[in-house]
């Protein structure tokens, strides 16, 4: 944990600490809770059906990386990875190069060239270097990002990118003309915008990734206002909104742009430990949006999380703790998916958007 949590929760906050029995304070980021429970615990090492992993990025930079890859996806039932790059150019190129023998397993996707973004005539450069992508071999755009974040001292970039900016209309539309679909990254979850005390349930996770508006930042209300006006103007464009659209806390917002926009899609990736707190409800969402979810990790590569993700989906486990991979300190439950919906987020549905 970095030194601004550690200065609010030991210096700031001493409502952070735990009476224990041996006298002595628990510091919060020190709490670990082991569920006593005795009560059934699910092991399951491979997906119910085949699994395209609709997120993931440049993990492996050689051969023998992109072989421990494959041997994992294979003991977990992963049958595909979609590889966003975010790049362009030869560095695009050389990662394409790398994966290319490998296509039945890899699916790898380019990102938007924003050289001279700032600078008047943008466009019609970045639009060439799209179609240069997609001939080379990118089957899609991803992961786009607008967090609406202030600039950083140091940054290249010089302000902050909103999707409904019209220097993006020429690239939407060309991915639409392409028929290539479009990961998109907006915002992020509601706790890493509440204030870091003692309300916030969602703490540990919130205080290390906190946003604060008063530097500047977008709200997460306005970067899912623009994010709306953007899904207006490109009703043509396949857009799949990374981690549910970053709206776990609330998820009818994500289900009433489900209902507007027939153009979007959702991963779920890097989101389990915000969806398992709430599993009647979650489910129930699934269910009702089951043709417009895929799923997705965005966590590396790993035996371990790919079962973590296979036992929230699955199982319908009850109170155990996933404290080290995902950062909070809440109870997880599985969603005990039916078979139905578990085989179209797995895999139709991300069949279904590559296929175009």
């Amino acid at each position: 944990m970095n030194s601004v949590v550690n200065l609010f929760i030991v210096t700031l906050c001493p409502f952070f600490s735990l009476y224990s029995q041996a006298g002595k304070d628990i510091l919060l980021k020190d709490y670990s809770p082991v569920s006593i429970y005795k009560i059934p615990v699910t092991d399951i090492s491979k997906a119910k059906y085949k699994a395209y992993d609709m997120h993931t990025h440049v993990y492996a930079r050689d051969e023998a990386t992109i072989q421990k890859w494959i041997k994992a996806m294979d003991a977990c039932g992963i049958e595909k990875s979609i590889v966003f790059t975010g790049a362009t150019g030869s560095r695009f190129d050389s990662i394409y190069n790398l994966y290319s023998k490998y296509q039945d397993r890899f699916e790898l996707w380019c990102g938007f060239d924003y050289n001279g973004f700032d600078q008047p005539g943008y466009g019609p450069e970045a639009v060439k270097e799209l179609e240069r992508c997609v001939k080379k071999g990118a089957r899609g755009v991803g992961e786009v990002m607008f967090k609406g974040k202030a600039v950083t001292a140091g940054s290249r970039e010089r302000s902050i990118r909103l999707p409904d900016d019209p220097r993006f209309d020429a690239l939407f539309k060309k991915c639409a003309e392409l028929k290539v679909p479009v990961n998109i990254h907006i915002s992020e979850d509601k706790w890493m915008y509440e204030k870091i005390d003692s309300t916030n349930d969602g703490l540990m996770n919130a205080a290390t990734w906190h946003i604060s508006t008063d530097n500047g930042s977008k709200s997460h209300e306005e970067m899912l206002e623009r994010f709306e006006n953007t899904l207006k103007k490109h009703p043509e464009t396949i857009f799949v909104a990374a981690h549910l659209l970053n709206c776990c806390a609330d998820l009818s917002y994500l289900g009433r742009c489900f209902d507007s926009y027939p153009n979007l899609y959702a991963d779920i990736s890097a989101r389990y430990g915000e969806i398992a707190p709430i599993p009647v409800f979650v489910r129930k969402f699934f269910e009702k949006y089951q043709d417009r979810l895929v799923y997705g990790t965005d966590m590396t590569f790993n035996e371990s999380i790919y079962k973590v993700t296979f036992r929230i989906l699955e199982s319908s486990d009850e109170h155990f703790y996933e404290t080290d991979l995902f950062g909070y300190h809440w109870p997880l439950y599985g969603l005990g998916l039916n078979d139905a919906v578990l085989k179209k987020i797995y895999r139709d549905n991300s069949i279904k958007i590559l296929k175009r």
